[in-house]
């Protein structure tokens, strides 16, 4: 006897919503404070419309539709429809520049692009670099079509409206590419991953569980991760299967006015990288808080010790540190306490817990590599090369990019250093590239930053390593001050010295201004900084 042989396919997942929470919403608030309410049942129907949609097109299978969009409620039936339909959903990064775009664009082959009224501008330059001329369909995400440039745009809406709302489920063998999207390419060109429907079945369901975002029927649930990066950290096809309400900031972000959504719709779980969580703490406080809120997913880069101190010590909110990468689906690994840290105190659970990037989730293995590729011991201190493997971690870049990143012995080199601590907890030092050799020895960039940002007159901190004659690299600090406030190269030496850097360890030298710059995925963008100051 055998189980049944059930495909993982997105239609395992789709009709589980429509079904089952039927009259659960879905909510969009757009930039200029529009709100958009419907349910998992109109969801449903329009992205059967959409499904039907794209056919009537002509796009054959595993072709490319692209989105170049903010999130919200059209963006999400994309992610179903798309896939469901046997196509290839490529999110595109609306932070990346036009020639970045058109090189991605070509690269992927897309045959079809979705794109927000707002960023029609963008697609333009991108169109005017000649990045456009395999794009056969160009699909405006709105009510109408605006004044443009690019030529043969049709609205969303009339191209859905005429289509019926049902289709029937096609068997798709669930090795079939579903999604794919870039790197952020701090190194060089963006590489494509691409995900398959059994990757991203398993992803959803794993990410679910208590170890991970613990998303149930009962939540309310606020990405603010862009659904143009990494499957929004899975949180669509996590949300939708398991019925809890989806909440969507559509457009750039607007601290106020995502705390006073988050409020209103009674936000349970949301997820973030931490300079969203830094900007938004004070207009939690204006608040009093937020009730609803029963934990914050923080990842895409280390959150400062401060930050996560803050918000469970002022707010009474857990701040979870994610770790994953756009290879990873993207969650690998959550900083939840376990059992037997029931009774401890907050200070220590911060210590064990808090600070490090988590435990990997099961299905996931890790490793961490010495110099001479030897596994080193999760032991608190060795320090080495993170590499990994599971069943939705990618096994190649789209084209044989990359290919010196994936071992012969089938695992993934993550250019993250990391230490494993003996609880199975993994604390990522820094990535290989942000490492600082000084006189021989390393200074963890991470590590600095985290206690810069615990100056109360700093607002943001980015440490990079800058060319030394005497020392090959030394440490320096880009710092931007909150507002009114002034810091000095003194001030921070002080700080970090009370903190436990040794002094030889202590930065030469500072860099104040107005705002760090970050990548198109609101990471420190460390490759600008460099070119900046590295001479």
């Amino acid at each position: 006897m055998a189980m049944m042989d059930i495909p993982l396919n997105t239609w395992l997942l789709f009709g589980h919503a429509p079904r089952y929470f039927p009259d659960t919403e879905v909510v969009t608030r757009f930039a200029d404070g529009r709100m958009h309410r419907y349910t998992y049942a109109d969801f449903a129907r329009r992205a059967q419309q959409l499904m039907h949609a794209l056919d009537v097109l002509g796009l054959g299978a595993g072709e490319r539709v692209a989105t170049l969009a903010w999130n919200s409620y059209r963006h999400l039936e994309a992610y179903w429809a798309v896939p469901c339909a046997g196509r290839v959903l490529h999110t595109l990064n609306l932070r990346l520049s036009p020639d970045d775009l058109t090189y991605i664009i070509r690269h992927a082959e897309d045959r079809a692009i979705l794109v927000d009224p707002d960023l029609l501008p963008l697609l333009e330059k991108v169109h005017a670099l000649g990045g456009l001329t395999g794009v056969r369909h160009l699909v405006v995400l709105g009510d109408t079509v605006p004044d443009t440039k690019l030529p043969g745009a049709v609205g969303y809406e009339d191209l859905i409206a005429a289509q019926p709302g049902d289709y029937a489920p096609r068997d798709i063998p669930e090795r079939t590419p579903l999604g794919l999207c870039y790197t952020s390419g701090t190194t060089g060109r963006p590489k494509g991953v691409v995900y398959t429907h059994r990757s991203t079945v398993l992803h959803a369901l794993a990410a679910s569980s208590q170890a991970a975002m613990a998303i149930g029927p009962g939540d309310r649930v606020l990405a603010v991760v862009p659904m143009f990066h990494a499957n929004a950290w899975g949180v669509p096809y996590t949300a939708t299967p398991y019925g809890a309400k989806q909440v969507f900031s559509s457009g750039p972000l607007d601290p106020a006015a995502l705390v006073e959504l988050m409020s209103a719709e009674r936000v349970t779980v949301a997820a973030g990288v931490p300079t969203i969580w830094m900007s938004v703490a004070d207009e939690i406080a204006a608040r009093g808080g937020l009730p609803d809120l029963r934990h914050l997913l923080c990842g895409g880069a280390r959150p400062p010790r401060a930050l996560i101190e803050r918000y469970r010590r002022d707010f009474g909110i857990p701040l979870i540190q994610v770790w994953g990468m756009t290879e990873t689906s993207p969650l690998a690994s959550l900083a939840w306490p376990k059992e037997r840290m029931r009774d401890w105190d907050e200070q220590r659970i911060t210590e064990a817990v808090r600070i490090r990037a988590g435990l990997p989730l099961p299905g996931v293995q890790m490793e961490i590599r010495g110099e001479a590729g030897q596994p080193l011991e999760w032991d608190g201190t060795s320090m080495g090369e993170l590499l990994i493997r599971g069943p939705w971690i990618a096994d190649s870049y789209l084209g044989g990019q990359g290919a010196a990143q994936f071992t012969d012995d089938g695992w993934f080199r993550t250019g993250d250093i990391a230490v494993g601590s003996p609880d199975g907890y993994l604390v990522i030092a820094d990535r290989a590239k942000d490492l600082i050799k000084s006189g021989g020895e390393w200074i963890s960039s991470v590590d600095m930053e985290s206690a810069v940002m615990a100056l109360p007159e700093v607002a943001e901190a980015a440490v990079i390593a800058v060319p030394d004659d005497k020392w090959q690299e030394r440490p320096l600090i880009c710092i931007a001050v909150q507002p009114g406030a002034e810091v000095t190269l003194e001030r921070v030496r002080q700080h970090l010295e009370k903190s436990g850097f040794a002094y030889w360890q202590l930065p030469d030298r500072i860099e104040v201004m107005d705002t760090v710059p970050r990548t198109g995925v609101g990471k420190f963008d460390k490759k600008t900084l460099r070119d900046r100051f590295g001479a």
